[in-house]
């Protein structure tokens, strides 16, 4: 035990060294590519990601990891774990592998694909499925496989790290890192005031007519139209996207960092993405006429999670829940901030770039993330109304 202990801190003292020499690519993965990385398909640009565990550079300055607990004061892991992961290899791929390398013992399987898909497969393979943690990009996946009854509860020591809402009410998912729900628009064209704060202004803002574009296909896209729904029911729902189709709006983006490029480049005066893909724009372009605007406790305004469970198949569960214990580390809470420009939902571990505090941010009350697992019921709706 001791030993193993003495070997991860050198190896956690060292991964800021590395870093340190590996920065020059940090600005090609975060400026530069689709992003895909967000909704954690299979992506691009793997061979770019970034040397670094723990605290060092960013590109937004000096930074030290502010919080949480480190990974050499957490349980030992041992044995051999298969990892469906839905969040791309080129956003984690770095961090399960610095992990494994952290335990001699431990041998690690990630299998990557689409959170959705990861979920069906898991379905399919029923008793038999050899998964015994599933990473999710979202909250809704958790949440799918919570309701199949294809979860285990957590232990209290592990829902402890982060406060309530950022874990299932009853254990079964924890968020590991947040992705808040935003509007980037062209600082040029707009100021923040022009900016309601209100979504269901939105349509009514002339500002926008014929330059406001969305990516519906993008699953954080109706992850939000989800939210509508359950905050506001199909109906206001779908009155609001057809309003936004009578204003213009552009719904012809694959992605929602290619929204925010467009929008610094000015193709579009705003958009509709995740926070974090203005600040990967910032990132590799200083000096681009882009800002985030947010609106205030509604669908617009949701705190969406990437998280993990432990799986009904898991055959070892201990093993299982402390790797995800690993996730909420204080290492890999501040990777999550410097690499993914996610929230750290660990109390005390900062978020990076041009943001707001998580305290700063008003997303609607009572809004409980499993809900947002109905994502066919949005499929349906966008393809019916000529949004898909």
């Amino acid at each position: 035990m001791t030993d193993h202990r003495s070997s991860r801190r050198r190896i956690l003292r060292l991964g800021g060294a590395a870093g340190l020499a590996s920065i020059a690519g940090c600005n090609g993965l975060l400026g530069g590519g689709s992003g895909s990385g967000g909704n954690g398909g299979g992506g691009t640009g793997g061979e770019n990601v970034v040397g670094q565990i723990g605290s060092g550079r960013s590109p937004f300055g000096a930074r030290d990891i502010s919080g949480g607990v480190s990974m050499a004061e957490m349980p030992d892991l041992s044995g051999e774990l298969t990892l469906y992961s839905g969040r791309g290899e080129p956003l984690v791929g770095q961090l399960i592998t610095f992990i494994e390398d952290l335990y001699p013992d431990l041998t690690i399987r990630p299998r990557y694909n689409s959170a959705a898909e990861l979920v069906n497969q898991i379905e399919t393979e029923g008793s038999g499925s050899p998964a015994d943690v599933f990473y999710s990009v979202n909250a809704g996946s958790l949440g799918a496989l919570k309701d199949r009854e294809r979860t285990v509860e957590l232990p209290t020591e592990v829902l402890d790290m982060v406060p309530d809402q950022f874990h299932d009410s009853d254990g079964m998912w924890i968020g590991t890192s947040g992705r808040a729900r935003t509007i980037p628009y062209n600082t040029n064209e707009l100021s923040d005031s022009d900016i309601p704060d209100d979504i269901f202004a939105f349509p009514e803002t002339e500002a926008f007519r014929d330059a406001i574009g969305c990516a519906p296909t993008y699953s954080s896209f109706q992850a939000f139209i989800t939210a509508m729904r359950v905050l506001n029911g199909e109906a206001e729902t779908r009155q609001w996207l057809n309003g936004m189709l009578e204003l213009g709006l552009d719904t012809n983006y694959a992605d929602e960092f290619l929204v925010s490029q467009a929008v610094a480049d000015g193709e579009l005066r705003a958009g509709f993405a995740n926070h974090y893909y203005i600040q990967r724009v910032l990132a590799g372009r200083p000096n681009a006429p882009i800002a985030t605007a947010f609106t205030e406790g509604d669908a617009g305004a949701i705190f969406n999670v990437a998280g993990a469970c432990v799986l009904d198949t898991a055959a070892d569960t201990d093993l299982a829940a402390n790797f995800v214990r690993h996730l909420l580390s204080a290492e890999a809470q501040d990777y999550f901030a410097r690499e993914t420009f996610e929230y750290p939902l660990v109390p005390g571990v900062e978020p990076i770039g041009r943001l707001p505090t998580i305290d700063e941010l008003n997303p609607p009350e009572n809004l409980d993330l499993t809900q947002l697992s109905d994502l066919e019921g949005t499929v349906d709706l966008l393809r019916d109304v000529g949004v898909l």
